[in-house]
């Protein structure tokens, strides 16, 4: 009886798919891009690991080498523009890390000039919050059969 209430019991945790744990590394994930978008680069900056982050970006460099995150470096790296998150996984790899994998996608720069990417990342529980470790950005062009243009956010 104690089993099957034990079982009973856990199914309601996960019914939906989704601990409350990887709910929460996802809302930061969403936290640290609405950030972004809002311009608030002192919280986007509070959503990145105090001991640095690695990033891999879709243009083609070289990898990037740690980096202290500041809101000042986060103003010269994002100019206006704003970006979505479609479509973000969220998968445990040990007590205290989550991979977190999406679609991201958005229109940056003075000549509005939009994009579509692949992202793979790497959150990490630092002193009970969830912080951004390791960032990779892919092309998403899909084979060419699509490329993004400004109508796309007309909705």
């Amino acid at each position: 009886m104690r089993i099957l209430l034990l079982l009973f019991t856990a199914s309601f945790a996960f019914a939906d798919g989704h601990s409350s744990e990887e709910k929460e590394v996802l809302a930061a994930v969403q936290k640290l891009y609405d950030a972004r978008n809002a311009r608030d680069f002192e919280t986007a900056a509070s959503l990145n690991s105090s001991s640095g982050v690695y990033s891999t970006n879709s243009d083609g460099s070289f990898h990037k080498p740690v980096e202290n995150i500041t809101p000042e470096g986060l103003e010269r790296a994002y100019p206006v523009g704003f970006t979505l998150v479609h479509y973000p996984e969220a998968i445990k790899l040990s007590k205290d890390v989550y991979f977190v994998r999406f679609y991201y996608e958005g229109v940056t720069g003075k000549e509005g000039k939009p994009y579509r990417t692949r992202v793979t990342t790497t959150w990490v529980n630092e002193n009970g919050g969830w912080k951004l470790k390791t960032q990779h950005y892919s092309s998403a062009q899909y084979g060419g059969t699509h490329e993004t243009i400004l109508e796309d956010f007309d909705n």
